[in-house]
């Protein structure tokens, strides 16, 4: 494979077949704005929607469904993929709660999967988002776009934010596997806390106290965080082949590590020529933060949602730049009792 290189004038070429001269079909997501409004929902989603516990101080508004609370304005594509949605035997789901390292798991299991498909200087990720390259499964269902799913060839890696209870029994039954990452929750908070308020279209004070007071209680998107990470936590244990374990903060100690068990995991482990060449290396090299966010499609976006905001500082331990030791204590003292008798410990 040939060295990692910036140069986003390339087309995408792929290496398995160079001569029948394929170009990828992945394209940049429909932007939030085409989300419909409750009001343009089906009536068999929209009449059970309005009668869920709701929720207002968070700047999207958010209903309770089976348990978490999810933006209103995507529920109906949550609803809609649980009834719909039928993986592939090849597929690989990649899943998290928001903001905790998503986007480069996303980065690093499709160069994994396609590093026989893709040169890195003709790769997809030099033109488009990593959330692009793995869509947001029931994003797409949410903008009546999921057509573009069955649009991509095998094998396809797909992401989610949904709770693995609310995953569709499909996925669940199938053998695809499962990638979950999860993060320190602090960080988390202020990961997330940073992305909402750079949304242009979001003018109102969104104080980062307030915030943290609805991280706590748990209402926030796909939240409460601790019952997502527990119940993937908890399904790895018992089906260790189905789903892959990861923590952000073990990632980023050691990426080399992590790659090499995801690659495994996944089906598709380095041979022992790619190891010795220094492969694994350079797709942590090409995957890297500083890499990906100097990137031209990454420094801009489409509609009201910029690409850029997918990459702010990528640290362990931003937390201590915002919240005050009481309000740490606080949140601390909330996930070791949510994760009491687990055994998960961040």
């Amino acid at each position: 494979m040939a060295d990692p290189s910036l140069n986003t004038n390339s087309t995408f070429t792929s290496n398995s077949n160079p001569e029948e001269g394929e170009e990828s079909i992945l394209r940049s997501r429909p932007p939030f704005k085409d989300l419909p409004k409750i009001e343009e929902v089906d009536s068999k989603y929209k009449e059970l929607i309005l009668t869920l516990p709701k929720e207002v101080r968070w700047p999207f508004v958010m209903r309770k469904y089976k348990g978490f609370w999810q933006t209103e304005k995507i529920l109906p594509g949550i609803m809609a993929m649980e009834e719909a949605f039928k993986p592939r035997p090849s597929d690989v789901i990649v899943a998290s709660y928001m903001k905790s390292g998503t986007t480069w798991l996303k980065a690093l299991t499709f160069t994994i999967m396609h590093r026989n498909k893709y040169v890195f200087s003709s790769h997809p990720l030099l033109k488009l988002n990593p959330h692009d390259c793995v869509p947001i499964t029931e994003y797409h269902y949410a903008t009546r776009d999921e057509q573009y799913l069955e649009t991509l060839p095998s094998p396809r890696v797909l992401g989610t934010h949904l709770p693995y209870s609310i995953l569709p029994e499909s996925i669940k039954t199938s053998k695809c596997p499962i990638v979950y990452i999860c993060r320190e929750p602090k960080d988390v908070l202020v990961s997330l806390w940073h992305m909402v308020t750079r949304f242009e279209w979001f003018k109102k004070s969104f104080p980062f106290t307030q915030a943290f007071e609805i991280f706590c209680e748990g209402r926030m998107p796909y939240g409460p965080v601790w019952d997502h990470v527990l119940e993937y936590y908890m399904k790895s244990l018992h089906s260790p082949e189905k789903i892959l374990f990861l923590k952000y903060e073990e990632m980023m100690k050691d990426p080399i590590d992590g790659v090499m068990r995801l690659a495994i995991f996944i089906g598709f482990p380095f041979s022992e020529e790619e190891i010795k060449n220094g492969l694994v290396e350079e797709i942590v090299e090409f995957c890297s933060f500083n890499k990906l966010k100097d990137l031209d499609v990454n420094k801009n976006g489409i509609g009201h949602v910029k690409n850029d905001f997918f990459f702010r500082k990528a640290v362990v331990g931003d937390w201590q730049n915002h919240m005050t030791p009481e309000m740490a204590i606080k949140l601390d003292d909330i996930t070791k009792e949510k994760l009491h008798h687990s055994g998960l410990i961040f």
